[in-house]
């Protein structure tokens, strides 16, 4: 884990606490112009949904309009004057040419950026830049850095752009952003498979850790010295949306309570399998979230007996990596509790508990490709 000679200075405040930079989202999945399900979105709400089932303390910043819809244990900060963002996921349609995408995303509604003035005065352990409507600032992204010990960064905070007729999510090249230069001054960069190929893998690598996921294949870690290929868990995908989100967020967990980098990546992938199962943004098994947390202390345990230094990470597997990732596996293997709430559907989501985000009409709708949000959508997912 990364520590500072100030956070030293600060015993008052809480060293393992997160803070989650990014605005919550209204997500809208379409497939065949037909609108499939409507849920709270955007890698803010995905990443602490993951910090929150492993019992990880985190402040949260977001901004969302007052038409905002989801209930959320993290108070956003509202904005008048501005809606909630807003994103159209559109599933195998040849949109454009591009009917071989998993899905085409569109940003047709976006709240305020996140400023400095926005964020807490206390120092954090680690910082997640997790913007996926184009919320996080240059400025913001240098006040993270100087509040928190070491910052992890969302490539797609980075890099997406939107077009200004239909709000088409489309990338730009790393070093053509305001980011670039910040590189050597955070901990980790995440990116997906398809947006690793905007930036320089070797370059960036020589600056901070560099971590791709891959899908079904599992994640890549790069660093300076060295790479690691991390195994994945099987999934029976439902829905991509989010996948890396929480990723990210199992991944940063893992770090909090002291795993190496190859096992906190495990956890990652973990999430991100748990996650695809599932429309939207996923409600996670109870007893499945125990045997983790168990595992996991099991594994910190273990790992506390090797020699390691406390100012750095660490990238080489420790002895039972692959011990580690079996326990894991048998854990999502957990038959979930009858009680728990299944993945939305229409047939169950009157059964649905109250923070589960519930579509606000029954039948199904048809939404015209360019369409803008209006309130409210009449309907019955930042990302891999």
């Amino acid at each position: 884990m990364v520590t500072t000679a100030a956070a030293a200075h600060k015993p008052q405040q809480q060293q393992t606490r997160v803070l989650i930079v990014g605005n919550y989202c209204h997500d809208v999945l379409i497939q065949d112009d037909t609108v499939k399900a409507e849920s709270l979105g955007g890698a803010a709400s995905f990443i602490s949904n993951v910090v929150n089932g492993m019992s990880i303390p985190c402040n949260l910043v977001s901004k969302v309009g007052e038409d905002f819809k989801y209930p959320v244990d993290y108070t956003p900060i509202v904005i008048p004057t501005s809606k909630t963002t807003v994103f159209h996921a559109y599933f195998d349609l040849g949109i454009h040419g591009n009917g071989h995408q998993d899905r085409v995303l569109k940003r047709v509604c976006a709240c305020d950026p996140i400023r400095p003035s926005d964020l807490p005065d206390v120092r954090s352990n680690f910082g997640m830049a997790v913007g996926v409507g184009g919320e996080i600032l240059p400025e913001t992204l240098e006040r993270m850095i100087e509040i928190c010990n070491s910052v992890f960064v969302d490539i797609q905070a980075l890099i997406r752009v939107f077009d200004s007729v239909d709000g088409t999510v489309k990338l730009v090249k790393l070093e053509e952003t305001g980011f670039y230069s910040m590189l050597p001054r955070i901990g980790v960069l995440k990116a997906s498979s398809e947006e690793a190929v905007f930036m320089d893998v070797e370059e960036v690598r020589k600056w901070c850790c560099v971590v791709v996921t891959t899908g079904k294949d599992g994640c890549k870690v790069y660093w300076k010295d060295g790479e690691l290929r991390i195994s994945p868990f099987s999934a029976n995908q439902e829905d991509p949306t989010g996948a890396g989100d929480s990723f990210l967020g199992g991944f940063v967990a893992g770090l909090v309570q002291g795993l190496a980098v190859p096992d906190a990546a495990l956890l990652g992938n973990l999430f991100g399998s748990l996650t695809v199962e599932q429309i939207g943004l996923p409600k996670f098994d109870s007893r499945l979230l125990q045997r983790v947390k168990d595992e996991v202390q099991t594994r910190k345990m273990q790992y506390l007996h090797c020699e390691r230094s406390d100012n750095e990470l660490e990238f080489l597997k420790p002895a039972g990596h692959e011990q580690f990732q079996a326990s894991l596996g048998s854990a999502k293997l957990i038959p979930p509790c009858s009680s728990q709430a299944r993945p939305w559907t229409p047939s169950n989501s009157p059964k649905e508990t109250e923070k589960t985000p519930i579509p606000h009409y029954t039948v199904q709708a048809k939404l015209l490709v360019n369409s803008v949000y209006e309130e409210p959508i009449q309907t019955v997912e930042g990302k891999p």
